[in-house]
């Protein structure tokens, strides 16, 4: 009997033991796991990287995780969100009839100036590199398009100038039909809706009387005609038109979706 419950005894201790040692070995393995996870927090720490950017008042110092972004990546966002807010193309602006004379004359040169200016601008946004993730990724393509629509709506209105049947057939035309009938019909037409423009423009301008002041002197001017074709394609079909083009919002949430790639963000900002 004496010799039983010794084995017993025996078999506890044993049992103890190899409990102890698994318990033992648990904590190591443990002890391991987070001695990788602080490794790893503390090389995340060391991999921050710093970005000099300025934004309208200020100069800011950001820095951001190198392990998640490449200084390239956190350049090319920035210009996609800050440098490339608005992507002019070369075109000159019509508000007068020299300047139309010039654009007729010049039509082919403005033309390929045009061009070149686009395929110029387009590459550099298709080459930029910027953050990979989706956010970012749709407002890269959706700047894109948006740049390819405003080199169409800058051919389309230059060659109008010339030519306004081009406006018939423009997709830009949806919603300014009486425009496009206006500079494609004969000239009392033309001069009526030059006139109810005029009184649109007016309605909006903080000196009315000036607007149609300005508009009974051109009436009674020996080109009156260049000076309706001009208010009719650039504050006519030129402001409505220019509603078709769909752009990006450089709004509030896309200045946060920037700033959240940084750990932390200094500024030294000026008073607006």
């Amino acid at each position: 009997m004496r010799i039983w419950i010794s084995s017993l005894l025996l078999l506890a201790v044993i049992s103890c033991k190899k409990e102890a040692e698994i318990s033992k070995n648990t904590y190591q393995k443990d002890s391991v796991s987070m001695t990788e996870t602080q490794t790893d927090s503390l090389k995340t720490v060391k991999n921050k990287q710093t970005f000099n950017f300025v934004t309208e008042l200020c100069d800011n110092k950001g820095q951001y995780d190198a392990n998640k972004y490449s200084r390239e990546e956190i350049e090319g966002t920035y210009k996609l969100w800050f440098e490339y807010s608005s992507l002019l193309l070369s075109k000159p602006s019509v508000f007068k009839p020299e300047t139309l004379q010039e654009v007729r004359r010049d039509k082919d040169k403005i033309l390929a100036k045009l061009d070149k200016d686009f395929a110029e601008k387009k590459k550099a946004l298709e080459s930029l590199k910027v953050v990979n993730d989706p956010y970012w990724q749709n407002i890269k393509a959706q700047k894109i398009q948006e740049l390819t629509m405003e080199y169409e709506f800058d051919k389309t209105e230059i060659i109008a100038f010339s030519d306004p049947s081009i406006l018939l057939n423009s997709k830009f035309s949806k919603n300014c039909e009486n425009f496009v009938r206006a500079l494609n019909s004969d000239e009392d037409v033309m001069i009526d809706e030059w006139r109810k423009l005029r009184l649109q423009m007016s309605k909006k301008n903080g000196s009315p009387e000036k607007v149609m002041e300005e508009f009974e002197s051109n009436l009674h001017a020996q080109n009156r005609n260049e000076y309706a074709i001009v208010d009719l394609i650039t504050f006519g079909w030129g402001n409505c038109a220019n509603n078709n083009i769909k752009r990006i919002e450089h709004d509030e949430k896309m200045m946060k979706a920037f700033n959240s790639l940084f750990i932390k963000i200094d500024s030294e900002c000026d008073e607006p």
